[in-house]
């Protein structure tokens, strides 16, 4: 039995997964029947009061709907409750002609933040970001009570627009967007690709119904193309389904190695998974890319594959989100969504960010204060891997291999920073192809191996210069910035520039090989194959072919 796991997020723009059975056990379990009875009498009591000798009449179903989200409160981040309007809602907008916008968001501190955008879909065509926080929807507040109902607000017919207007991190001023709703793709890996003759490199954004079997094509593809080695990246990646990363777990170990295990007070949770044998990467040197983003599922995939010395870990401390939820339906269609389990990794660790005490902005962000510095941690969070190797429980997964910002790189240029920040590139690119996709497609369209390796961006880099002046980034003589800095940011800008017009031309994959170079992970990871190739080894790798 699968047990479906979420980082707290509504899913604006794509299919939200409903219903789920009850857990095989009646409401009594954990409690004598005695103490449930003295306490529901004692809640009847003090619901018969306040209906019937509070100053002003309540209304009984707002009095229940109160209670109940009252009840959540003292528990943890991630259960929930859904009203029957709100659900009837949800199901709706998910019917008929109705589209989206492309986002996952979740509500922090009643502002909408965008959790995850959807590759080739409406809101990263406009530039929308993860990490926005949305503030304004058709020129209305977002926030506050109205951040309820945003979900509603942001889906509508297909070809209708919806302007958006968000607030981004270290951008002054608020950014507005002019979106155009359409369906929304479903498919959860961004791009695979061969890094090098014998690396793959495969992104994977979310985990579906579908995660596996796309996972198993795009394996099978590079594998075809030369991969012996591969990286999977699951950054910004918050989750989802379980059982695809327990599939895709499987696939890199041999038979009867632990995947996970799920503990809780029922029964019916109570599952060790092991993996089956026979697969076609248990041997194959591998490296996992996460950061503060990845969660959940990521996390069952990254815990694995650590524990097990099978694939090297690198980047940043992942989310923290060891909790499990089941669904419950309630007699009038609303549903209480209920952590019922934690899991834990093979070596034994919980890896939840504590929550207890602590703001909830920071935690669904993660921003709380977790040490990097393994050594500086007590004992009590520290774990053995099967072969030795010291690993951490609490507050995520930690990289085997921590990747800190390099601020020599030219992504951190002033002025680099002044024109990718509020996402210049991406209008004026946008710009570009909406006043003359067609000759852009008859030109290049079928040509993408000859537009990666001889596009000249140069031409467009100056006219996005001179786009710039309307926009108040003025480059000269007394000016904020000298034409000695843009000279020094030309290289980035036009790597950028031609990744925009890639992507307009063959989709979010074709944006990834041609920013590569400014990724620390992948580079980092590229530098790391003899300590995966010594994990390797354990399984059975005895090396390269020729």
């Amino acid at each position: 039995m699968r047990f479906r796991l979420t980082k707290y997020h509504l899913f604006g723009a794509v299919v939200i997964f409903f219903g789920g059975a009850l857990l095989g056990s009646t409401i009594e379990s954990g409690f004598s029947k005695r103490d449930l009875t003295e306490q529901l009498r004692k809640l009847e009591r003090a619901y018969g009061i306040l209906v019937t000798q509070y100053v002003e009449e309540v209304p009984a179903e707002q009095l229940t709907e109160t209670a109940i989200k009252g009840m959540l409160t003292d528990l943890d981040p991630h259960s929930t409750y859904i009203d029957a309007s709100e659900l009837k809602e949800i199901r709706e907008g998910f019917q008929g002609s109705f589209g989206g916008i492309g986002v996952w968001f979740e509500v922090v501190s009643d502002t909408p933040r965008v959790s995850s955008v959807i590759s080739d879909g409406p809101s990263e065509a406009a530039g929308i970001r993860a990490g926005d926080r949305i503030v304004l929807v058709d020129d209305s507040t977002a926030v506050g009570p109205a951040s309820r109902r945003i979900q509603y607000r942001l889906k509508g017919p297909i070809g209708s627009d919806v302007k958006i207007t968000v607030q981004r991190h270290n951008v002054p001023e608020p950014i507005d967007f002019e979106i155009t709703r359409g369906r929304i793709p479903l498919y959860s890996i961004d791009t695979a690709y061969m890094i090098s003759d014998r690396t793959g490199y495969v992104r994977i954004n979310r985990f579906a119904a579908t995660t596996y079997n796309e996972f198993m094509e795009k394996v099978r593809m590079l594998k075809e193309r030369g991969m012996q080695r591969i990286i999977v990246d699951f950054r910004s990646n918050p989750g989802g389904v379980m059982d695809p990363a327990i599939r895709i777990s499987d696939e890199f170990l041999g038979a009867d190695y632990t995947i996970v295990e799920t503990r809780g007070r029922i029964p019916a949770v109570q599952q060790k998974d092991t993996a089956d044998g026979g697969d076609t990467l248990e041997s194959m040197p591998a490296i996992v890319l996460v950061d503060q983003n990845s969660a959940s599922s990521s996390e069952i995939v990254a815990g694995a594959l650590q524990d097990n010395d099978r694939a090297l870990i690198v980047g940043q401390r992942t989310f923290g989100k060891a909790l499990v939820q089941q669904q419950f339906p309630l007699d009038d269609g609303s549903v209480l969504h209920l952590t019922v389990a934690r899991y834990y990794t093979p070596a034994g660790r919980l890896i939840q960010t504590p929550y207890h005490g602590a703001d909830m902005r920071d935690y669904l962000e993660g921003k709380l204060e977790v040490s990097n510095d393994i050594t500086s941690l007590p004992d009590s969070v520290k774990f053995q891997t099967l072969h030795d190797r010291t690993v951490v429980g609490s507050g995520g997964v930690y990289p085997d291999e921590v990747v800190r910002p390099d601020s020599t790189s030219p992504l951190y240029q002033p002025l680099v920073r002044t024109v990718l920040d509020p996402g210049h590139d991406v209008r004026f690119v946008r710009d570009l192809f909406d006043n003359d996709r067609d000759e852009w497609m008859k030109k290049w369209g079928e040509r993408r191996s000859e537009f990666e390796s001889s596009f000249d961006p140069g031409p467009l880099v100056a006219e996005f210069w001179k786009s710039l002046e309307a926009r108040g980034i003025e480059i000269g003589p007394g000016k904020r910035f000298s034409e000695a800095d843009r000279r020094a940011a030309n290289p980035t800008i036009g790597a950028f520039i031609k990744a925009r017009v890639a992507q307009q031309l063959y989709g979010t994959e074709a944006w990834y090989p041609l920013t590569r170079q400014f990724d620390p992970e992948v580079n980092k990871a590229m530098e790391l194959w003899p300590e995966a190739e010594a994990l390797a080894r354990y399984h059975g790798w005895t090396g390269y072919t020729q």
